[in-house]
């Protein structure tokens, strides 16, 4: 459960969740609070739907497609690699910034040591375990740092309020690139199809099922909510921050030459924590239950390192890749998320004797719509996103 717990809040706060608040922060100000909030209560929805429908019918995402309309899951997962291997490319470039912050290593070299330090964990004899253990240190280590820096940035914490409720400016576009770098594409589903995997579904879970779900939400939270704050700290001050790198140019700005080693190691962390979830869950869409593991180790291998190689070959510009893949995983999210809903509201025989809380169901339907609307108006907006 704890593993399942990290795995999803570790993936929702990777490389693409520091470089998105750090630059729409520096572009809102005290305003994106509201966007914070929003896609908390929209992570609150879809995360407790989406683990309890697919926790009860003890079936992968992509499985459950299938047994909805043949071949509707192969097309799902191969969205949802899509949008994890452009996700993976940024997360292994993160890595390799986050190194290069710490201790000045070559962030091409960074981004290969990482990759295979997440190659061994997906090798080793007890993967599953490895895999739990690294994302909760890994994800501790992250939630500590962001705590002090966010202390020592001194944020305007009254005005922050305000804006949560009362926002001078709502930006659509933000919001949605937000929500799909936390919780869309194959990240609502990291936490969940561990536990599948690791047997702990069922119906007679149900309890400990939801548990996981809103303490992984709690830990997303809190990590939004401190960088938020650490950032709005120096943004408050006037500073004029990097556009290339912001998210270092704040812990810099905030703390000085530790506050960059801080952010090097943050990076790092968020950055290895999210190729992992990124590689075990795009692949989980790709192969069956039952499936040899070994061999699903190695397609998980192959994953990464095809990451990898397209970022040391290939190249790119890791803060617009991050914002981009964001905002593809907002578009993909309405999609996966309709087909867990529809499983709920219309196919009873896959969920047994399990009756979905009729009061979620709607809630999940009010956020379907709402994140539809606002794919739509990212898709028509993704130029000036990215600009």
């Amino acid at each position: 459960m704890v593993g399942a717990v990290f795995l999803m809040a570790t993936s929702a706060i990777g490389p693409g969740f520091l470089t998105q608040t750090s630059v729409f922060t520096v572009r809102m100000g005290a305003a994106f609070a509201f966007a914070i909030l929003l896609s908390i209560l929209v992570d609150i929805a879809i995360q407790l739907n989406v683990w309890r429908i697919l926790g009860v019918t003890q079936l992968r995402a992509s499985e459950l497609a299938n047994k909805i309309v043949p071949g509707l899951g192969w097309f799902l997962a191969v969205l949802v690699a899509a949008g994890g291997l452009v996700f993976n490319i940024g997360n292994i470039a993160g890595t390799g910034l986050g190194l290069n912050a710490l201790a000045g290593v070559n962030p091409k070299i960074g981004g290969a040591i990482s990759a295979a330090i997440a190659i061994f964990v997906f090798l080793s004899r007890r993967a599953g375990v490895a895999l739990d253990r690294i994302v909760g240190v890994l994800g501790a280590i992250m939630i500590l740092l962001m705590l002090y820096v966010a202390i020592v940035s001194n944020p305007p914490v009254g005005e922050a309020l305000k804006q949560t409720v009362l926002p001078d400016d709502v930006d659509f576009k933000v919001i949605t690139t937000l929500i799909g770098g936390t919780v869309g594409g194959y990240i609502v589903f990291a936490g969940v199809h561990r536990l599948i995997d690791a047997g702990a579904a069922g119906p007679e879970n149900i309890k400990s099922i939801t548990n996981s779900a809103v303490t992984g939400i709690i830990v997303t939270g809190i990590m939004r909510v401190l960088l938020f704050l650490a950032v709005l700290g120096v943004v408050s001050t006037g500073v004029a921050l990097s556009k290339d790198n912001t998210a270092a140019d704040v812990f810099f700005n905030a703390a000085g030459e530790i506050g960059l080693r801080i952010f090097g190691l943050v990076l790092w962390a968020a950055g290895l924590s999210s190729v992992i979830g990124a590689s075990f869950t795009s692949v989980s869409f790709l192969t069956k239950q039952g499936y040899d593991e070994k061999k699903r180790g190695w397609i998980t291998v192959g994953f990464i390192l095809i990451s990898a190689v397209i970022y040391l070959f290939i190249g790119s510009a890791p803060q617009k890749l991050l914002i981009f893949a964001g905002a593809f995983n907002g578009l993909i999210l309405p999609i996966t998320f309709a087909i867990i809903l529809y499983a709920a509201w219309r196919r009873k025989d896959l969920l047994g004797d399990y009756k979905h809380p009729t009061w979620m169901l709607i809630i999940g339907a009010l956020v379907l719509v709402l994140t539809f609307v606002m794919g739509g108006i990212a898709l028509f907006g993704l130029k000036a996103l990215l600009a």
